[in-house]
């Protein structure tokens, strides 16, 4: 420093350098942070959905099993009866399932995977370095 109050132009390109340093080195921790977090959440939930996974899809199978015994019994003397009684469970499934397949998709779309808060903050700091640099100049 020349006369205790300004700065020669590499303290202030060093000063700057240290500050951009350590910008980016938090906003990295936090997206780091943020994505561990998520990895930890699938780590716990990805087998615990596949083994209800399993038991649904086993008790799915032996319930249309039985859906379809019950239908052909009601058309027992038709010799197309049991065909009939498979396309009605058919067409219920897939009514089922669709709704359920939308409503999970909305979900996921509005949930998301990406890292919000990171997105969020990084966001702000663009408006605030923006208005810095308006400032300074």
């Amino acid at each position: 420093m020349t006369n205790g109050q300004t700065k020669t132009v590499i303290e202030v390109v060093q000063e700057l350098k240290d500050e951009i340093i350590e910008f980016v080195s938090t906003r990295f921790s936090m997206l780091q942070a943020e994505l561990e977090e998520k990895i930890r959440w699938l780590k716990m939930a990805v087998p615990v959905l596949g083994l209800g996974l399993v038991l649904l899809g086993t008790a799915w199978l032996m319930l249309t099993g039985f859906l379809v015994c019950i239908i052909a019994q009601a058309f027992a003397p038709h010799p197309w009866d049991w065909t009939v009684s498979f396309l009605i469970i058919g067409v219920l499934y897939a009514i089922v399932g669709g709704a359920a397949a939308f409503m999970a998709w909305s979900q996921l779309k509005d949930k998301g995977v990406k890292p919000e808060r990171t997105i969020n903050v990084l966001k702000q700091d663009t408006v605030w370095l923006q208005t810095e640099a308006k400032t300074q100049l």
